[in-house]
């Protein structure tokens, strides 16, 4: 107990002499006061949602809780309560910002955004939902971490874009100093214009190179209106191309409607305009139908028929002779054979030969 109250008093003291330092013999009055480091910006975002939300819209407001180091939660609200009503609790719970989640016909999610209390607000469908849980992904960080906010280039292009701009960085972005936040930087928020939609993603910085890794959550904002009051007030914009959820399902319902009409048409349609024919047969195909002793007499006397007409048809003309060589000492008689009449050539040459060779042996 000793080393413990001569330690306190150390510090006392120490303090003491740090707070009695006399001030500078001269100073300029142009300069700026010094002052302490200290939590100046204290917003406070309320996260919190209506009655009738889904597991998974339960879920995306826990993973934007655990982002928002600066937000407090409120117990859900009742369906058939004003929304003015959440410029009171926020009030209450010392909040100047506010996030709040609805839900319709437990399909559909729609994001308010708002400042409190003078506004504006903004109103969003929330489209393709992926919470931290379902992605699972490899990027992870320090919770209550500030992040860096980058915006698309295009929300400069239009003024609807820019006031959203202004609304997500003063929600999304992480005080300085703040009790529950960490005093660095290692994730990195993402707003990018695709499709006249806002996709949302939250991403890890790995290295100093810029090497990202996501984190999650991940969702899409669908702005439907932009108010100039907190929850009301008139309308500053309106999105011209925004379909609703239902309008969208009684469109794909009607399309579904016209199936069985549409296929009696096409049925009709194809019975009508369908050939006899699928393709020219072969002549001798027939050869393969029915008994084929009675097959082969009908083509046997088809051909006969043909060969009549064809006699018909054609003009008599005269039979070609042949013209055949005279042969040179020896006559063919007709009726001989070609063979034969070699024969006796060689028959001949003999006998001649032989009397050539008697003569010779008489004379000598």
């Amino acid at each position: 107990m000793k080393k413990g109250n001569t330690l306190k008093r150390k510090f006392k003291t120490i303090d003491e002499e740090k707070e009695d330092l006399p001030p500078p013999p001269s100073r300029s009055s142009d300069e700026p006061i010094p002052k302490k480091t200290k939590w100046t910006n204290r917003t406070r975002v309320l996260v919190f949602a209506t009655r009738g939300i889904t597991h998974r819209d339960r879920h995306l407001m826990r993973d934007l809780r655990t982002m928002l180091p600066h937000s407090r939660d409120e117990n859900k609200m009742e369906r058939g309560e004003n929304f003015l009503v959440v410029n009171e609790i926020c009030s209450m719970k010392n909040c100047d910002k506010c996030i709040l989640l609805e839900s319709r016909h437990k399909s559909d999610l729609y994001m308010w955004i708002s400042n409190i209390p003078s506004g504006p607000s903004a109103r969003f469908l929330v489209e393709s939902i992926y919470t931290m849980g379902e992605l699972k992904l490899t990027g992870n960080c320090l919770k209550g971490s500030r992040p860096l906010l980058s915006f698309d280039e295009n929300f400069d292009s239009s003024p609807h874009y820019a006031l959203l701009k202004e609304l997500f960085t003063q929600i999304f972005g992480t005080p300085a100093h703040h009790p529950k936040s960490q005093p660095f930087f290692d994730r990195v928020v993402t707003f990018s214009v695709l499709d006249n939609r806002i996709w949302f993603r939250n991403y890890q910085i790995l290295t100093e190179d810029g090497a990202l890794a996501e984190i999650g959550p991940r969702f899409v904002l669908n702005p439907i209106k932009i108010f100039e009051n907190s929850f009301g007030g008139r309308t500053v914009w309106e999105n011209p191309r925004y379909v609703t959820p239902a309008k969208y399902r009684q469109q794909l319902k009607l399309a579904a409607s016209n199936k069985y009409v549409d296929r009696k048409q096409q049925k009709a349609a194809f019975i009508a305009t369908r050939p006899k024919e699928s393709y020219v047969s072969k002549p001798n195909d027939d050869i393969f139908e029915g008994n084929p002793l009675e097959k082969a007499k009908e083509i046997s006397e088809k051909v006969k028929i043909l060969k009549e007409q064809n006699q018909q048809t054609l003009p008599k003309t005269k039979p070609f002779k042949k013209k055949t060589k005279k042969s040179s000492g020896v006559k063919v008689k007709s009726g001989t054979e070609p063979t034969k009449i070699m024969n006796t050539k060689k028959q001949k040459n003999k006998k001649l030969k032989m009397s050539k060779s008697l003569n010779k042996f008489s004379v000598s």
